[in-house]
């Protein structure tokens, strides 16, 4: 992936958008720092994100916490 900083990327940003049309990357930095991702955008696949869903709500079903609540947990992790 290329970085490219803040300036040069709005210098050029129609090239850069035909470049990441065609499958490029950048990180956008400001004073080395990264800043954002310039990538190309992908439709969301819905079907995958269900059953994404439907596999947590499944885990969910056959899991639990011995009766402890998250909350409990936190504050036994925080008296060690």
């Amino acid at each position: 992936m290329s970085h490219i900083g803040a300036f040069e990327a709005k210098t050029h940003l129609p090239r850069l958008l035909r470049r990441v049309q065609a499958g490029e990357r950048f990180v956008i930095t400001r004073h080395n720092h990264p800043i954002a991702e310039l990538v190309p955008y992908r439709e969301r696949d819905v079907a995958r994100v269900q059953a994404a869903i439907a596999d947590l709500k499944a885990f969910q079903a056959t899991h639990s916490l011995g009766g402890l609540s998250v909350r409990d947990m936190i504050e036994e992790g925080r008296k060690r």
